[in-house]
């Protein structure tokens, strides 16, 4: 009996590595997952640039204005912006596992494509509106290879992507969790002068319309909608067909 019940969750578990194998040379046979994945290289090649331009304009003697900001004033300071960069971070891994675990890999090219938006419209906005950082920001403490560059707050791009993600996930244990990470995360960029809090309400706003605009426009990235005609080709897909037609 226990080697029969060994037998059964060892075919399981093949059964479930295959399916996940199948999923993913689906997916990488998809142009919407190279789209995306060059959707959210661009975002973060155009933020890294309009970082490095700002840059180059206060080394040039440039100055940019430094704002009073209604919630920050009235909140003391705290160095405790490895924080945020930890809970951001842990969001990103949540999602990964979540994609793992729930087998959600079809709407990948969905999430990368509406996180190379955001980055991009972000990328394009913090030079149109070059704030300069709040008052006491020293910078991250995790990423110290950019200490110096990190210029260019509006909107923000940590509020803004950890947001899309909870928008994106499915599985609400999996939402409560990135929305506790997105939580501590504007906490502490509101301690450690990480944002203004423009920047942390406008990342929201601006998440959420890039999220209705793929729910209402780029259906064709989730590869297991049933109006893409790549669905077809999905094992998902392809096994709820049969079923159907037995």
């Amino acid at each position: 009996m226990i080697i029969n019940q060994n037998n059964k969750s060892k075919s399981r578990f093949i059964l479930s590595v295959s399916e996940s194998v199948n999923s993913f040379k689906i997916i990488l046979r998809s142009k919407y997952f190279y789209i995306g994945l060059i959707s959210i290289l661009a975002g973060y090649g155009l933020n890294f640039t309009s970082q490095i331009y700002l840059l180059h304009c206060i080394n040039e003697g440039k100055t940019l204005p430094v704002l009073s900001d209604l919630i920050l004033d009235r909140l003391p300071y705290y160095d405790i912006s490895l924080i945020y960069d930890i809970f951001y971070l842990t969001g990103i891994v949540v999602v990964l596992i979540y994609w793992v675990h729930k087998k959600d890999y079809e709407r990948i090219p969905l999430f990368l494509i509406l996180c190379g938006i955001l980055f991009l419209v972000r990328g394009f906005f913090i030079v149109l509106t070059p704030f300069g950082n709040p008052p006491m920001f020293r910078g991250s403490n995790m990423f110290k290879a950019f200490e110096g560059i990190e210029v260019g707050v509006y909107p923000s791009g940590h509020t803004g992507s950890l947001f899309l993600l909870f928008l994106m996930v499915k599985d609400k244990w999996y939402k409560q969790i990135i929305l506790f990470c997105l939580c501590i995360v504007i906490i502490s960029l509101c301690f450690s002068r990480g944002h203004y809090s423009i920047d942390i309400f406008s990342g929201i706003i601006f998440a959420y319309a890039i999220y209705a605009f793929g729910e209402k426009h780029l259906k064709m990235f989730d590869l297991g909608n049933r109006n893409n005609p790549e669905d077809l080709k999905h094992p998902k897909i392809m096994g709820s067909l049969l079923i159907a037609e037995n």
